[in-house]
């Protein structure tokens, strides 16, 4: 890594701490018994330079590679402490990228910018209701009527579902029931005929999560992203960059965990000394770094890799099993710092507590561990 590069990462991770720290952790509590955030954070991450992150300069953008952008992810994690509002504010980052790889150029700029500027918000809608992960049997249909798309059918636990002003939805549109007839199209969030309903979760309770009814909903033939039946290849590419950036999320949550943890150990006081005495909180203190320190290195060896152009054969069982690697030290640190936290552990406000709730989601979310084992699993040729 050059020194340039190395000293733009570190600027790049510092803004996000600060506006970690100044925009988010101070109401975050607030937000979250609230179940919602303000849209207007959304054009506060945008001035703050934090949206347009690896996105073309003529459509807002910031061209970046993944090394400063999962920096900033790591640093928003740590310091933000809510998966929710992340979610939320950077549903974008899955729901844009399919329109700026395979957009028309007329679609992008109708998208694309306002986006980036804060003033809208994108998301992602393929997960269907007893579809998980399986995405080659999805039954959104959307046939061509004249120069229009009519869509029908249902999506499930979409991201920023309830707030979006634009949808990428994959939808069938052939007649064969494999992945060769899915394709991906841009619709409005307002849309006629699209039916909303709020889903309430175990954690992530400020960011929104949809379920989605289309009925008969209509779209110009030009929001058809690529060629008609070339959806699932834009999806499993879409994944890809998806979880590269949740396993550096989970490793920045990891950390918080750490953090608060730490810092409970050196002020508690039990039979007369500090909770850092004791042996035993020591050597947990020792593992949770032992896991962090690990899943860093790899986050950092598949970000060289992908920033280099390096997607061999095993590209994708690194990135799938990295994610799990990931998630599942954010899983081993929010156990053991509420362990440490103890009552306080449980309480809603600590990071601790907010951040075990959401451990689940981040280990599903993006392909489930089972998914991404027998992905990866696939590509080794076993």
């Amino acid at each position: 890594m050059s020194t340039d590069l190395q000293e733009d990462i570190t600027a790049a991770y510092d803004t996000a701490r600060r506006f970690a720290e100044k925009e988010i952790a101070p109401h975050i509590n607030g937000w979250e018994e609230a179940a919602a955030f303000p849209r207007a954070l959304y054009k506060q991450a945008a001035d703050a330079g934090l949206l347009g992150l690896g996105y073309p300069e003529a459509l807002g953008g910031t061209p970046a590679p993944f090394a400063l952008r999962n920096a900033i992810s790591i640093a928003l994690a740590r310091y933000g402490t809510s998966g929710g509002v992340l979610a939320s504010l950077f549903s974008c980052n899955i729901g844009l990228p399919p329109v700026a790889r395979y957009g028309s150029a007329a679609l992008q700029q109708l998208v694309i910018p306002p986006v980036l500027r804060g003033e809208q918000i994108a998301a992602l809608a393929i997960t269907e209701p007893g579809g998980g992960s399986d995405v080659a049997a999805l039954r959104t249909t959307a046939r061509l009527e004249g120069d229009e798309w009519v869509i029908d059918g249902e999506k499930v636990f979409i991201t920023s579902g309830m707030r979006a002003d634009w949808l990428t939805v994959a939808a069938r549109t052939g007649d064969s029931k494999g992945a060769s007839s899915i394709s991906m199209i841009v619709v409005p969030g307002n849309a006629k005929g699209i039916q909303k309903t709020e889903l309430k979760k175990m954690g992530w309770w400020c960011s929104d999560t949809a379920q989605l009814h289309f009925s008969g909903v209509r779209v110009p033939v030009g929001n058809l992203l690529g060629e008609p039946g070339s959806g699932f290849k834009i999806i499993m590419t879409n994944f890809n960059g998806e979880r590269l950036a949740m396993s550096a999320l989970a490793l920045g949550f990891a950390q918080a965990c750490y953090d608060e943890a730490l810092a409970w150990a050196r002020q508690r006081k039990t039979f007369g000394a500090a909770l850092i005495e004791r042996q035993v909180i020591r050597h947990k203190l020792v593992d949770m770094q032992m896991h962090i320190n690990a899943t860093e290195a790899w986050v950092n060896a598949v970000t060289a890799r992908v920033d280099a152009g390096d997607e061999g054969n095993d590209w994708v069982a690194q990135v799938c099993q990295l994610k799990n690697q990931a998630t599942q030290t954010m899983q081993f640190c929010a156990d053991q710092a509420v362990q440490i936290l103890g009552g306080m552990g449980y309480m809603r406000g600590t990071a601790s507590e907010r951040i075990y709730r959401e451990v689940k989601v981040m280990m599903i979310g993006g392909g489930s561990e089972e998914i991404m084992k027998e992905l990866a699993a696939r590509q080794l040729g076993l």
